[in-house]
């Protein structure tokens, strides 16, 4: 069946957790959409409806909600299901003519949930709205610069083995470490051995009420902590000459 002109699939940053930070762009495909999608817990919360929730209430009439629940799980073939039928569900929205919005933290494109569902529907008119990503709200937040002239930059996973945390932990200037949670004990070791403990900075919840962080490492416990945190590890030092 041929799509309308009017369908299209897109992916909207919505930041990290501060309604203020989501874009203008992003505000009005959200208020404009047919069908706001994004993912929810087994309880049906979902974090990146929580941020947009003031626009979804000033939406226009009518607009639906699909909430894709997603199990807490690593197994990816649970996963790959979910995202199965959630791209099922939003493809027969678009097969009517609609607009369908996925709301995502951060960035759609950065360890974003919304990569494996645009995968899965690449063949649709589909548009990505980026959003402001943890990264840089943890940065602003620190009023801590990234990277400066020659230095360099790499963006990591708490998946990551030690040895490639110490890797780049001894490689780069500036390290972010991301999904921290379950890892920290594992983070705290690497940080230890790279000779990074005075460089790096804990933070948690960017952007939301419950914003924490702790910028001597040393006091944090060795054990794992919230999914929303990272660590941002920079030169305490720069020359800037």
């Amino acid at each position: 069946m041929p799509l309308s002109s009017k369908a299209r699939f897109t992916g909207v940053g919505v930041g990290p957790g501060d309604p203020g930070l989501i874009t203008l762009k992003a505000a009005k495909l959200i208020r404009q959409a047919d069908v706001v999608s994004y993912l929810a817990s087994g309880q049906g919360k979902s974090q990146a409806r929580q941020i947009a929730c003031e626009l979804l209430a000033s939406a226009q009439s009518g607009q639906q909600e699909l909430a894709i629940i997603m199990p807490m799980s690593e197994n990816r073939t649970v996963a790959n299901r979910v995202y199965d039928q959630a791209a099922a569900d939003i493809q027969q929205a678009l097969d009517t003519g609609k607009q369908v919005v996925f709301l995502c933290e951060g960035d759609p494109l950065f360890f974003g949930s919304f990569t494996f569902l645009l995968a899965r529907l690449a063949h649709n008119d589909c548009e990505v709205v980026p959003g402001v990503s943890s990264i840089h709200a943890a940065s602003a937040a620190l009023r801590a610069p990234l990277t400066l002239l020659k230095e360099s930059f790499a963006v990591v996973s708490g998946r990551h083995t030690a040895v490639q945390l110490v890797e780049a932990l001894e490689t780069h200037d500036s390290v972010v470490i991301m999904k921290a949670g379950r890892s920290r004990p594992r983070i705290l070791d690497a940080l230890k051995q790279a000779g990074r403990m005075a460089d790096a900075t804990y933070l948690e919840y960017i952007g939301r009420d419950n914003e924490a962080f702790e910028t001597d490492v040393r006091q944090l416990e060795a054990v794992a902590g919230p999914y929303f945190s990272l660590f941002v590890v920079t030169r305490s030092q720069r020359e800037l000459s």
